[in-house]
């Protein structure tokens, strides 16, 4: 595939490419091991709640001021070593044309299920994906702006990491029309109708890869591609008829490069998958683990990527002592793994404290 070198002013190429984040997912061990978590930007932070007060959640995602905001606070407050892009795994959807809503206790909420051949048709027909990119505008304002802000604050030290849902998630969502405890009408789709099953999932690796590039351009300096429901999937059912989507939509960055030749880093998160961790290395450079499975074992399922977890989010509220014992095995079994980005299992919970992330971050950096 012919390179794209991202220009001298990308952060990759004037500031974070020798940062502890990137440097691990490259597969190396720096002298301190980088921490960041998953749901950092989120409702566990009372200036996230005071500035969300009368804004929908995909409204402020599609505020560029916005969410450079609430993308930056956890650095300033935990110092974190990496800011992860504020953004919801339906965006791009959203987007794309696709009526979507976030319902309260609920989560997405679309206006009817796309789980007939006739309705996978008509999606694709009437959303072209290279019709997102006209209406990708905020999302790369929004990370210009908190590349700035990354740079004012940590003298860009800090790289920004772009986000997106992975095919199978997206498609769960739309096949079931809403969330679903056991994902089986998109279970049932795959073996009822599998080549209208393909055609969605491609149109969703398409959508997702348009949203990471844009994300890449416009400043991050890694991607993640989040699976919220891969790991419901046996692992026959995901290698045949999931992963060729995923690998796609990495395909959409993987041209890109820094001016020494070296890819975006590409980080695959997929939760609840322990059985699937062979096969969640789509020539990727890291391979996030949730906290099911000790990371020693699971960087020996993977193979050659760097790893990236995997602390149990309930023992944040464990005393001290327990919490940084735990943090302490978890960073001892990183080192299994060509690289370790210390992170949790899955995100934040609401109703941790905040000043628990903050010393856990401490503590990481001390280790």
């Amino acid at each position: 595939m012919p390179t794209t070198v991202l220009p001298p002013s990308h952060p990759l190429n004037s500031d974070t490419s020798t940062s502890w984040v990137v440097s691990a997912y490259r597969g190396s061990q720096p002298a301190v091991t980088p921490v960041w978590f998953m749901r950092q930007a989120g409702r566990s932070l009372p200036e996230y709640r005071a500035l969300r007060v009368g804004t929908h959640m995909l409204d402020a995602c599609l505020d560029p001021e916005l969410v450079a905001e609430i993308t930056l606070q956890p650095v300033r407050r935990h110092g974190v070593d990496a800011a992860i892009f504020f953004s919801d795994i339906v965006v791009p959807l959203k987007l794309a044309g696709v009526a979507v809503r976030i319902e309260p206790g609920v989560g997405p909420v679309f206006d009817g299920p796309v789980d007939t051949p006739e309705a996978v048709e008509a999606l694709v027909a009437g959303h072209p994906p290279q019709l997102l990119d006209e209406a990708l505008a905020p999302i790369s304002e929004g990370v210009r702006r908190t590349v700035t802000g990354l740079r004012l604050l940590q003298g860009g030290r800090d790289p920004l990491i772009g986000f997106a849902g992975a095919p199978f998630t997206l498609a769960a969502y739309l096949v079931a029309g809403r969330p679903s405890k056991d994902h089986l009408a998109a279970r049932t789709m795959i073996h009822r109708h599998p080549g209208h099953w393909a055609a969605l999932l491609g149109w969703c690796a398409a959508i997702s890869g348009r949203f990471l590039r844009a994300q890449v351009l416009a400043g991050a300096s890694a991607v993640q591609l989040f699976d919220s429901w891969a790991g419901s999937l046996p692992a026959a059912t995901y290698v045949t008829h999931v992963a060729p989507a995923s690998r796609a939509t990495f395909d959409a960055v993987r041209d890109l490069t820094d001016d020494a030749g070296r890819r975006v880093p590409l980080v695959h998160f997929a939760v609840g998958a322990g059985e699937l961790y062979p096969q969640l290395d789509l020539d990727v450079d890291c391979v996030g683990v949730d906290w099911r499975t000790p990371l020693d074992e699971a960087a020996l399922r993977i193979g050659g990527p760097s790893v990236q977890g995997n602390l149990d989010p309930a023992l944040l509220g464990a005393p001290w002592p327990v919490l940084r014992d735990a943090v302490d095995d978890v960073l001892r079994r990183g080192r299994a793994a060509s690289g370790h980005v210390f992170n949790l299992g899955h995100g934040v919970p609401p109703d941790t404290d905040p000043e628990v992330l903050t010393r856990i971050v401490d503590h990481v950096h001390s280790a």
